[in-house]
């Protein structure tokens, strides 16, 4: 029991005396922290004591991509621990390649009766697929929130990342820097949350660089969300010249600080190196990793919240939510080499 207590009290951030009292139903406790320790142990598979013991207000689904980008797990963290605290029991389902489908999870939620059902990046973020499936959900009565790929198409909250302004934030970043070459390095352009980053980055490459719409379109590549996709665009985009390369992800900045290593050249003096998300242990990459951070803990938040207004008939505004990202600037970047300027 003794390291029980310790893992639970290291997951909710108190002492072991706090889970104790909890655990044991002592007063000296505040509500706030009591809910974190129960979450704690729900989220770490611990069976709850007969005294905290409740019946749940009911499942909710969250469907997520893979979860081996690290901020789907940490956006998944957020929002379980949320839908704890206000007593409902959280069921994540993973699309894996060769696995269940996301219409395949959402079926199998339904048939469990679920109370409703948070999709992350799904479906509805691929501008070319079908949203009558959304359509046909609302129709059985499943209340659901969208995170990230926002779409008129479907009627419900949507939380997003504000994509545009990251793109603003980073290569303003990097101008002020000294770089005139900047590059995109970003997933397949069905995806909503692509397009939107393409659509910033050329906006504000034209306003701070004398550069045209296509000339700044030449120095956007297409890859995959992948530490290998980043790194094919990172080569891409290094043979056209670029001193610097936003992505579209984490992963796929360390590809392309890979791709620049691989040509004998250092980052950040040769090449600067922005990453999107910033993921939990970014912080210790070689070098770190300067990222364009998605407020993941009020995202989850809101999502929840909006869920559960879902769930009580006093539903939010079927509309977009849009969050501001933080650019984080750590050890990647730096001046731009001066024959580059």
């Amino acid at each position: 029991m003794t390291a029980r207590l310790s893992d639970i009290a290291v997951q909710a951030g108190v002492s072991e005396a706090t889970v104790s009292r909890v655990v044991n139903g002592k007063a000296g406790v505040s509500t706030a922290t009591r809910q974190t320790v129960v979450a704690a142990m729900d989220l770490l598979g611990y069976e709850r004591p007969p005294k905290l013991r409740q019946r749940s207000a009911g499942l909710v689904g969250l469907i997520t991509p893979e979860l081996s980008n690290p901020i789907f797990p940490a956006l998944a963290q957020v929002v379980e621990q949320v839908l704890t605290r206000e007593g409902y029991t959280p069921v994540l389902c993973t699309q894996t390649p060769g696995g269940s489908t996301e219409d395949q999870l959402t079926e199998m939620l339904v048939d469990r009766g679920v109370t409703g059902i948070i999709f992350v990046s799904g479906l509805h973020a691929d501008s070319t697929a079908d949203t009558d499936r959304y359509v046909k959900l609302a129709g059985r009565g499943v209340p659901f929130v969208m995170i990230n790929g926002y779409t008129e198409e479907v009627s419900a909250p949507f939380v997003s990342t504000d994509d545009r302004a990251a793109m603003r934030l980073a290569v303003s970043h990097l101008v002020e820097l000294g770089h005139e070459r900047i590059g995109l390095a970003v997933g397949p352009r069905r995806y909503v949350p692509v397009l939107r980053k393409i659509e910033g980055f050329v906006q504000h490459v034209r306003t701070v660089l004398p550069r045209t719409a296509e000339q700044a379109e030449e120095l956007v590549q297409h890859s995959l969300f992948t530490v290998e996709g980043g790194q094919a665009a990172g080569h891409a985009l290094l043979d056209r010249g670029c001193t610097a390369i936003v992505c579209g992800s984490d992963l796929m900045a360390f590809g392309a600080i890979r791709a620049a290593r691989q040509r004998g050249l250092s980052v950040p003096q040769d090449v600067s190196v922005v990453g999107f998300d910033d993921s939990p242990l970014i912080v210790f990459a070689d070098p770190p990793l300067t990222t364009l951070r998605q407020p993941v803990d009020a995202m989850g938040q809101a999502a929840v919240h909006a869920l559960l207004e879902e769930i009580a008939g006093t539903p939010a505004p079927h509309a977009e939510f849009v969050f501001l990202p933080e650019l984080v600037v750590r050890g990647s970047t730096g001046s731009a080499p001066r024959l580059a300027r």
